[in-house]
């Protein structure tokens, strides 16, 4: 029971740190090429991650579970802050939550294909409805679409999943951050040599605003979030916990309204406490 509690906790953690992921990205991604931004991000943390494994002197994992490592780096490395970064130049970071309601149901998915879970059948209908509720939300605020900009996030949302799901599998084996890290120090050769071709010829037009969004993505959405997620993911359950991504857009709001000073609407408010009853749900019967 208090492994469980201890999932939720560093479940929510986690969310409540990817919220900023998506604001950060739109405001670097205004004077940072998406591409640049997404392998600088990757060559940071890589940096940063491989002087946690040599500090702590850890192990290099077995050949067994470098086939899942390469999926690690390629889903939530390289493919989903790609796959974001190029679709935030087509649509805006509030369309994007109509897609990150589904990120829950895609890892809960994953979770049964790869992490061998078995939710019942009640667990689907409450992670459905959650889903749902985000999604319509975000439509019911006449956000303008782009087809090219909504293929690009659910290819984001699907590697994703796969991402969260794989990672979860192997920190109930290695530990969350040694997941990451590993996952990170894999892609870390090619992500600076990506730098340096991708670098732009001078960084003397880039504002504060925009460093500040990459620092951001780099240290907290990319090493330090995945910390306490792939924890929460393994203690709690990959399918239950991972329905705390539903509450992630609502942050993501909050979080844009105190920067931006936007109002918080009461229907905001309503579907905010809709979707906490359907995580409830999910919770309830994940197991």
């Amino acid at each position: 029971m208090e492994r469980a509690a201890a999932g939720w906790i560093n479940g929510l953690v986690g969310v409540v740190i990817f919220s900023g992921s998506l604001p950060a990205t739109r405001v670097a991604v205004m004077q940072f090429d998406p591409v640049f931004l997404t392998v600088a991000r990757a060559a940071i943390a890589g940096v940063l991650a491989l002087c946690l494994l040599l500090a702590f002197k850890e192990k290099r994992p077995a050949r067994s579970n470098i086939l899942s490592l390469v999926a690690v780096s390629l889903g939530v490395v390289v493919g989903f802050p790609l796959l974001t970064a190029l679709a935030l130049q087509h649509v805006t970071s509030a369309h994007s939550i109509v897609f990150i309601g589904l990120l829950p149901l895609a890892t809960a998915i994953f979770g049964v294909i790869r992490g061998g879970e078995r939710p019942k059948p009640a667990f689907w209908v409450f992670s459905i409805i959650g889903s749902a509720l985000v999604a319509g939300f975000a439509l019911s605020q006449n956000l303008t679409a782009s087809l090219l900009g909504d293929g690009l996030m659910l290819a984001a949302i699907v590697v994703c999943g796969l991402g969260y799901a794989e990672g979860a599998k192997l920190s109930r084996t290695f530990g969350g951050w040694q997941v990451i890290s590993w996952a990170l120090v894999l892609s870390l050769p090619i992500m600076i040599v990506l730098v340096f071709l991708y670098m732009p010829l001078t960084f003397s037009g880039i504002e504060a605003p925009a460093w500040i969004g990459l620092g951001y993505v780099s240290l907290f959405s990319m090493l330090i979030g995945f910390v306490f997620w792939y924890r929460g993911l393994a203690y709690g359950g990959i399918a239950a916990v991972g329905q705390l991504q539903l509450l992630q857009p609502f942050f993501g709001l909050a979080l844009a309204a105190t920067l931006l000073r936007e109002p918080v609407t009461s229907a905001m408010l309503g579907v905010t406490a809709a979707v906490i009853l359907c995580v409830a749900g999910a919770r309830k019967f994940a197991g």
